[in-house]
């Protein structure tokens, strides 16, 4: 799993064109404010059983100490396959932003997820400290 992930004083997507066919035609855009914004590109050893609670459990941890440490509660989950080489399925990458997200809500955060399976135009109004801006690799 590799994450990138943002400090945004506001977060806006809106769909643009769709990358995998068999997802449902959607037109959206929304903004959210106040927000981690978390870039994550699946791999394809994080969808073998194993591994896969060990990579939900760091990328939560993770998630929520970034989030904590600006007093956020809102987080934006955004499928970006563009940060490494070994992408997971379709299917299974969505399952793990899906888990991710489900595990955030339970611990009292605001989750969005962007359109699965489609680019987005974005509009992102980051923080200006080094820690509004943080890469990670779970391993």
């Amino acid at each position: 799993m590799k994450l990138l992930c943002f400090q945004a004083k506001r977060f806006r997507w809106q769909t643009h064109a769709k990358t995998l066919p068999d997802v449902p035609d959607q037109d959206v855009e929304e903004e959210v404010a106040e927000t981690l914004v978390a870039f994550i590109h699946a791999e394809a050893s994080d969808e073998i059983e194993e591994r896969r609670t060990s990579v939900l459990r760091q990328t939560l941890k993770h998630m929520k100490w970034l989030a904590n440490k600006r007093g956020l509660k809102n987080i934006v989950i955004h499928s970006f396959t563009h940060l490494g080489g070994a992408t997971a399925s379709p299917a299974g990458a969505e399952s793990i932003i899906v888990a991710l997200a489900e595990r955030l809500r339970e611990t009292g955060y605001q989750v969005w997820i962007t359109p699965f399976g489609y680019f987005c135009e974005w509009t992102l109004d980051v923080y200006g400290e080094s820690l509004a801006k943080v890469w990670k690799e779970i391993r």
